[in-house]
Formats: structure tokens, C-alpha cells, sequence
């Protein structure tokens, strides 16, 4: 991998570019102290940039291995042209193997995938890319369109409280719960975002804060710790969040301390939204509690930015994502429609395209 800067202006609403037969993530794990991409020219490149967090939220993951298909085909297309198929079809694995909680991952190959198995003869990379092309500007539309859903169910003026990061970065463009946020704030009905900083990665601090000050939109950080003492203090209408993973019965996969949230929320009479494209919604999983949940390495809690802050032998639990049961979520905001006090009904009816979804 290395570090480059494509022909785009270096802001969140371009964390993925593709340009000149190569793809360009902004290495999120170095903002906001550093504005830079990172170059990448074969799938193995794509899993790792995946894994190590260069690229990070459902959305942008699924966008992000759409194009790993892309390089794949172009390289197995030009080493292996008799068996190319049956090699792009290794590499994806490789790829949904990258990481396990976010669904969206697993839909966008499936996507990619039946492209790949119904090409006849000939080069397969511009189709493949017209279809990764597709997949990223249906993601920003979708948010565009969860952006306008959300921001009418908020009765303004008001502040909010995010955890982890939903925004430009995490999909692809515009953001899902901050593109609730940026419709909201221009409409007049968010005042102020409390962002939670996000532990162990700290997204909400490095990520959330900086996109919101790039569209000038009042922030201000606190720990996580602190997210309830905040809302006891009022004013405070909703916490709004995204998701990686929601269960066909309406529980909700993010990261983790999202259901601690959720928890006080409801004790501090505060309202929680998810905003999700329908990709997140998985019906093969029938709560939540069939979710797999990504654990990480202990490191990552034994040290910060890379200075020890625990003993080098206590033992450490790192799960990155848990669980807010349906009953703490007042409504999930997606392109299709809102279900609010969402359960799995409403949820199959959303996924069927039976009603526009706003049951509550």
C-alpha cells in the first residue's frame, strides 16, 4: 500500500475513489492529523485495507469490496484468462472474510458475484466496474433519502448524541445517521451534536468530530463514560446512530457502547434512531443474538495510540460491536421508508415492499 492523493479534493464525500485502474481509500485511521489515500491494485491489498481499518463502516466496506472485485478481474482476466472466473471467485472470499459483523460486506460481493457467473466471453472489468459504480452512487442517493425520512421525524430545535462514526466516511457520501444530521441542521432543527469519542478506535473523536466541523455544524466531544450524565442534563431529543448489521426482528448491530446508549437513552426519556440502507437488514438473522460479533486483538485496549496503558499480561475482552434490542429503538430510518418501534412484522413488511413503512 501506498500513500497518494488522487484528483479529488481531499474531503470526506470522497473516501473512495476509483481512478485510473486503482483504488483510493482515504486512510481513516490516520485523520483527522492526516488527510491522505491510500493506493490499492489487487484484492489481497482491498482485504487488508479492510481488516487494518484503513476503510471502516458498513456502507463504505460493501462500496470498497465491490471495487476489490473490480481489481480482481483485472488482474486474473490478464494472468489467467482461461480460468479467471473461478480465481476472482477465490478472491472474494478472501474478501468477505475480511471482516464478519457488517453485513453489507457479503451483499455487495453477492451483488458483484452473479455479475461475474452470468459475463460471457471477452473483458470483464467494465461491466463489473459500471456495477461497483452503480452500488456507490445508490449508496449516497439512499442516504440522501434517509437524510430527508430522518430529519422529518425530528421535532426541532434540538441536540443530538451520535456514537461512532455514520457520516461521508462510512458510506459512500453523505453518511446515513450524519446524513440525518445534515439534513436536520439545514432545515434548523439540530442546534448542537454531542459526539461520544468512540473507544477503543476512537471514530466519534477522530472521525464524527471532524466531519461535522467540516460542514460547520456545532460539535462537541465527550467520553463515552460521560453520554449519560449529558443527557440528564436535557436537551438532548434523540441519539441518532448507524448500524452494521440489523436482525430480521429489528435488533440492531454497531459499535459497541451503542447499547449502552440505548439503554440510557430509554431511562432519560431521550429517542434512538438507526439510520440504515435496507443492505443492513439481514433476514437470514432472526435476532440479534444470531449476529456474529468481531472480537479484536487485546492491544488495542492494553495501549493507546500506541503508548502501554495496562499491565502487558491482563487479560482483555474487545468485542467491536453489540446488540440494542428492537425495544430500545424508536425507529429505524431507511431509502425504502421508516419503521418506527420497530419488530419483525413491520420489518418483512419493509423488506417486501408492501407499505412505504412509516408504522409505528
Amino acid at each position: 500500500m501506498e500513500a497518494f492523493k488522487p484528483d479529488v479534493d481531499l474531503i470526506a464525500d470522497n473516501a473512495i475513489v476509483w481512478q485510473d485502474g486503482r483504488l483510493f481509500l482515504i486512510d481513516q485511521r490516520a485523520l483527522p492529523q492526516k488527510e491522505e489515500y491510500v493506493g490499492l491494485d489487487t484484492p489481497h491489498l482491498v482485504a487488508e485495507a479492510i481488516r487494518q481499518m484503513i476503510v471502516r463502516g458498513a456502507p463504505a466496506i460493501g462500496i470498497t469490496a465491490a471495487y476489490g472485485v473490480v481489481l480482481a478481474a483485472q488482474l486474473r482476466h490478464k494472468t489467467s484468462p482461461g480460468d479467471w472466473r473461478k480465481r476472482v471467485k477465490e478472491d472474494m472470499k478472501l474478501l468477505e472474510e475480511s471482516r464478519p459483523t457488517a453485513v453489507n460486506l457479503a451483499w455487495a460481493l453477492s451483488r458483484m458475484g452473479r455479475l461475474v457467473d452470468e459475463l460471457g466471453e471477452g473483458d470483464p472489468v467494465p461491466a463489473l466496474l459500471a456495477e461497483a459504480r452503480r452500488i456507490h452512487a445508490e449508496d449516497r442517493e439512499a442516504n440522501e433519502t434517509m437524510g430527508r425520512l430522518g430529519a422529518a421525524l425530528i421535532d426541532g430545535p434540538t441536540d443530538v448524541l451520535t456514537h461512532c462514526n455514520a457520516g461521508a466516511l462510512a458510506t459512500g457520501g453523505f453518511g446515513t445517521a450524519l446524513g440525518v444530521v445534515r439534513a436536520a441542521f439545514a432545515k434548523g432543527k439540530i442546534g448542537r451534536v454531542y459526539a461520544d469519542e468512540t473507544r477503543p478506535w476512537m471514530q466519534g473523536a477522530r472521525l464524527t468530530a471532524w466531519e461535522l466541523q467540516q460542514d460547520t455544524i456545532p460539535v462537541t466531544l465527550l467520553a463515552d463514560s460521560a453520554a449519560a450524565w449529558r443527557m440528564a442534563q436535557g436537551g438532548i431529543g434523540w441519539v441518532i446512530v448507524g448500524a452494521d448489521r440489523i436482525a430480521a426482528n429489528g435488533d440492531v448491530a454497531n459499535k459497541i457502547g451503542t447499547y449502552s446508549v440505548a439503554v440510557a437513552a430509554r431511562h432519560h426519556g431521550v429517542k434512538v434512531m438507526v439510520a440504515a440502507p435496507t443492505s443492513t437488514i439481514d433476514m437470514d438473522m432472526a435476532t440479534g443474538l444470531d449476529i456474529p460479533i468481531e472480537e479484536r486483538e487485546p492491544e488495542e485496549l492494553r495501549a493507546f495510540a500506541g503508548a502501554p496503558v495496562a499491565a502487558p499480561d491482563v487479560e482483555v475482552w474487545n468485542p467491536v460491536f453489540d446488540i440494542t434490542p428492537a425495544a430500545l429503538v424508536d425507529a429505524i430510518v431507511t431509502e425504502r421508508g421508516v419503521v418506527t418501534q420497530p419488530d419483525a412484522g413491520k420489518i418483512a413488511k419493509l423488506m417486501s415492499g408492501q407499505t412505504p413503512a412509516d408504522s409505528g
